[in-house]
């Protein structure tokens, strides 16, 4: 098992995303290739994936995915996690936290000041597993503006 780091967009990872997607948002729409494309060619943004073993086939099924959005402002680089899935029939075997810390690495790595991320109460064995990798409960409010 292992996580890699998307550079381009391919039809496995297109079929992938439409089928994690929505595991985590029922309200999400199908994805385009073409936006597949263009999510992947964004600048500051990484997609990481979660591949299981080889099949009997030698093909390593992508089972998770995470966003990783970076941006710099005035006090710093900041980054946010954002779309953190796992496939159901994979959950509680890791995917969640090797995504969580190749992210938190990659972060790190381009000198981001924090990282952040949101997660509703109900999800219990997400806001464990970010506990388990070191994030801090925040007291904070969250806004949202719906466009």
């Amino acid at each position: 098992m292992a996580v890699e780091l998307v550079d381009e967009s391919t039809p496995e990872l297109v079929e992938a995303m439409n089928t994690l997607i929505p595991q985590l948002s029922r309200s999400a729409p199908a994805l385009s290739a073409q936006e597949v494309a263009n999510f992947v060619a964004q600048p500051g943004v990484y997609l990481f994936v979660f591949r299981s073993e080889r099949d009997i086939d030698g093909h390593r099924p992508i089972l998770g995915m995470l966003s990783l959005a970076t941006f710099t402002i005035p006090t710093g680089v900041r980054a946010w996690i954002e779309d953190v899935v796992v496939d159901e029939a994979a959950r509680g075997q890791g995917a969640g936290q090797a995504l969580v810390e190749a992210a938190l690495a990659k972060g790190k790595e381009i000198g981001a000041v924090t990282v952040d991320l949101t997660s509703r109460p109900s999800r219990e064995a997400a806001n464990r597993l970010y506990v388990r990798c070191g994030f801090d409960l925040r007291e904070t409010n969250v806004y949202r503006y719906s466009m």
